[in-house]
């Protein structure tokens, strides 16, 4: 069991857990898994971390699977060397109590997996998430995690949304690659992976 980090220790905590900055919360419950769009954006855009919600220090790390590398883009915000740890050992999808994906992210009658029938409440909007339904009901994925410097750090943004972060760039010198989980690389993943470590060596 990995302590709570320093940095986290303002963090509210669900079931004895840290409440990452970008979780969802809903009617004043945390919904771990699901990510506030906004929070996700401002942290993106003001360089903090996904968990602690403090600035990103000198280094940073960026959680990676084989489609991330693929678009090299991570699609969620850099985490601090010392809330990674903890994350890794606590979050199912990393540390491999998650075998598969989930089928449904939500309740079809609402993202945070409640129904909501508060007119007033700044819920998300009820929009399919393609690249989650892509991977619906399929087996969790390789994740790792890759150390940059932050002077590289680079945000992608969506041709049509240029204006609307989607990820960190991949495209970067990588100071350090970790393996959190693993899982069997296709074909293709395994090339691809081939391809990537010989052009990071040449550089």
């Amino acid at each position: 069991m990995h302590a709570i980090p320093q940095r986290c220790a303002h963090r509210p905590l669900a079931g004895g857990l840290v409440v990452p900055y970008v979780t969802l919360i809903h009617d004043g419950h945390a919904v771990f898994g699901v990510l506030d769009a906004d929070k996700t954006f401002t942290a993106f855009r003001q360089r903090l971390c996904q968990i602690c919600e403090h600035p990103l220090d000198e280094r940073c790390f960026l959680l990676t699977r084989p489609a991330d590398i693929l678009k090299a883009c991570s699609p969620e915000p850099a985490l601090h060397p010392e809330c990674l740890p903890y994350t890794a050992a606590h979050c199912p999808m990393l540390n491999g109590t998650a075998t598969h994906y989930r089928r449904s992210p939500v309740l079809a009658s609402h993202r945070a997996g409640r129904l909501c029938t508060d007119p007033s409440c700044p819920c998300p909007p009820l929009t399919s998430d393609t690249g989650h339904a892509a991977r619906s009901g399929s087996r969790a994925d390789r994740y790792e995690a890759w150390m940059i410097h932050t002077r590289n750090y680079r945000l992608v943004s969506l041709p049509e949304q240029p204006d609307v972060p989607s990820g960190i760039s991949l495209d970067v010198p990588v100071l350090r690659q970790r393996v959190l989980r693993t899982a069997p690389l296709t074909p293709d993943q395994q090339h691809l992976r081939d391809l990537w470590n010989a052009l990071m060596n040449e550089s």
